[in-house]
């Protein structure tokens, strides 16, 4: 048996019309899984998708449980999710309201919920085993000035990990995170293109060198995702290039 083999495995992976969720969503394919690729945009303003595209806004009501009942009825047998869909809406600390707390904690924490109840529920009712995968950020244990409603919705994501974890085991579903640190993607990709001084700071105070690609964490997700991370539960794998692992970086160059 190859260990990391997704072979006979279907996959829904949420916020994959870009970034992250997108090479994942390729590296379940490259696996060997049958993947549902997701997006807010029509499949004609997405990167090129050769698999099934819905099109889904997480933000409205019901938009979570629309998508996993258009999902599952595509591929019955659906026994993966990566729930990788969230963004940043926050303002500066001054400037933060009710509503832009509200809007990101919709989508980065109530959404992932409500995909990750449901999927749970509907492989019990099927009997069935799976496995879960839930986006978070090394915002969940390292704060940034001006990201409240952000880092808290990671944070929440990783407590969410371990709770879904111990509350599907019994039922042969694991749930595992990745929490990614700084990750060249569109939403990224904006200042470190403007502001090419703090790009350098990053890759010089990273300890592998560099800001991370979004194909470094396709490999994670097939990893928590295959037979190889059968005994994995509730575990959240950290992709920051070393950088949560120091104190204090290295003094300017």
């Amino acid at each position: 048996m190859n260990l990391f083999s997704l072979m006979g495995r279907h996959a829904l992976v949420t916020g994959s019309s870009q970034g992250i969720g997108h090479s994942i969503a390729n590296a379940l394919c490259d696996a060997g899984a049958t993947t549902i690729f997701h997006g807010v945009q029509d499949e004609s303003e997405i990167e090129a998708v050769d698999h099934p595209y819905i099109q889904k806004d997480l933000l409205v009501e019901k938009g979570p449980e629309e998508l996993l009942e258009e999902a599952f009825a595509i591929s019955p047998t659906l026994d993966l999710l990566v729930s990788n869909a969230g963004s940043f809406f926050d303002p500066p600390f001054r400037e933060m309201t009710k509503e832009s707390w509200s809007k990101t904690i919709a989508l980065n924490l109530t959404a992932p919920y409500l995909l990750v109840h449901g999927f749970g529920k509907r492989l019990i009712e099927q009997g069935r085993s799976g496995a879960v995968v839930i986006v978070a950020s090394t915002n969940a244990v390292q704060s940034e000035k001006d990201s409240v409603a952000y880092d808290a919705s990671k944070g929440g994501l990783a407590a969410m990990v371990r709770s879904f974890a111990l509350d599907l085991a019994s039922h042969g579903i694991r749930v595992n995170g990745l929490a990614p640190g700084l990750i060249k993607t569109p939403l990224t990709d904006v200042w470190m293109r403007t502001r090419p001084d703090i790009l350098k700071h990053y890759d010089h105070t990273i300890p592998l060198g560099r800001v991370g690609k979004p194909k470094d964490c396709g490999g994670a997700a097939v990893f928590l995702c295959s037979p190889a991370a059968e005994y994995i539960t509730g575990h959240i794998l950290t992709i920051d290039g070393g950088l949560t692992a120091q104190q204090i970086g290295p003094p300017p160059a």
